[in-house]
């Protein structure tokens, strides 16, 4: 039987949702956009839900493994019989379920990671990414290294993975002829137990401009590391490490001050958004729905993000709750604001389209929040499908 004919996931009462999530495991430092989508709905449902019917967010621990994501995903649509799976986390777990979800027509929708293959939709019309790719923000700092650090030396550190090779190759391709100008690159395994060495080695080449791609904790060991070894080079670090809660503050605030990054949310520190309703609101909604969130925490603010996002593609299908029409609803939003990203980005999506969050800003650290440098830069990469 296939899924479509016992499609059994929306009652009159109850919208139920599937999601993977590392709240263990090597990748747990990203746990709380789980945990802070399940606040989100738990607020929704406060007020009444949707139309009507309530949130069930079901949401499992895949320990950080790709293996067990996939085993979970299977569990959530035929013994759970949710209508449709959210955010999981991690490009290796989600590019395991996507075949299994799309033949079985189901919804994989806004997958937390940002590689390029969430979206192809002639190919996988039932999977959508949400967030910016990892290539395209590797473009976005070879663009801006070209402008502001014409002909320096650049030394780059990235995790082996796709995530460190897509964004690694977006700088590269930025670059373009003059990708000669990364004098050395050091690809590194998560669990890496001489990033410290890496480092030094990185130092003793003379650079001027370091490119770090990896996972939160390690951003902390090479931000720390570099100034024990008194060296301070132009430091660019990905998007999905500027965390202040999990990579700054650990390396220590001192040392993070002129880090360079992208970002397409607003930052709960910075003083311009004081009065903006939802930034206003973000310790309020902590405190109530996510006591033991952390308010500098990246990773929370993204979950409350997203969650937002499905929020609004699941009031648009009104008392159609097939997958078809969640689907439908999904490629057809315009210019939607979601309240905590930042002005000037939005969420859009057509059928052929299924890259929602296309912009993203330059930003500095301070030694306490984040400083947009610049305007809202576009993120789209050409070729996309391309590896």
């Amino acid at each position: 039987m296939s899924q479509r004919d016992r499609e059994p996931a929306a009652t009159e009462s109850e919208i139920r949702i599937g999601n993977v999530m590392p709240y263990t495991g090597a990748m747990s430092s990203f746990s709380a956009i789980g945990m802070a989508e399940a606040a989100y709905f738990e607020m929704i449902n406060e007020r009444g839900g949707i139309n009507g019917r309530k949130i069930r967010f079901i949401s499992y621990d895949d320990n950080s493994d790709p293996s067990t994501a996939i085993d979970l995903t299977r569990m959530l649509v035929e013994r759970d019989d949710v209508l449709l799976m959210f955010g999981s986390f991690g490009t290796f777990g989600n590019l395991a379920a996507r075949q299994y979800l799309n033949e079985r027509q189901v919804p994989q929708l806004f997958v937390a990671s940002g590689d390029d293959e969430w979206s192809n939709p002639k190919a996988f019309h039932w999977t959508m990414g949400w967030q910016p790719t990892f290539r395209s923000e590797g473009r976005i700092y070879a663009n801006y290294i070209q402008a502001a650090y014409p002909n320096r030396k650049i030394v780059a550190l990235w995790q082996n993975d796709q995530f460190g090779r897509d964004l690694f190759k977006g700088l590269e391709e930025g670059l373009g002829d003059l990708k000669r100008m990364i004098i050395v690159d050091i690809a590194y395994e998560s669990s890496d137990a001489y990033l410290a060495s890496h480092v030094s080695i990185l130092k003793s080449t003379g650079a001027d401009i370091f490119v770090f791609a990896g996972s939160p904790e390690n951003a902390a060991r090479v931000i720390r590391t570099a100034s024990e070894l008194n060296w301070h080079p132009v430091f660019f670090l990905n998007d999905q490490s500027a965390s202040i809660a999990t990579a700054l503050r650990p390396a220590g605030l001192e040392n993070s001050v002129g880090v360079i990054s992208t970002s397409f949310l607003k930052d709960p520190n910075d003083p311009a958004w004081k009065d903006d309703p939802a930034i206003k609101g973000w310790p309020q909604f902590l405190e109530k729905y996510f006591p033991g969130g952390d308010r500098d925490d990246s990773a929370a603010l993204y979950g409350y993000a997203a969650a937002e996002t499905l929020v609004h593609v699941l009031k648009q299908c009104g008392d159609d709750l097939s997958r078809e029409n969640v689907m439908r609803q999904a490629a057809s939003l315009k210019q939607h604001q979601v309240s905590v990203l930042l002005p000037g980005i939005m969420v859009s999506t057509a059928l052929g389209d299924f890259r929602p969050i296309k912009q993203m800003r330059l930003v500095q650290f301070d030694g306490r929040t984040w400083q947009l440098i610049g305007d809202v830069v576009e993120s789209v990469v050409p070729d996309f499908g391309k590896k």
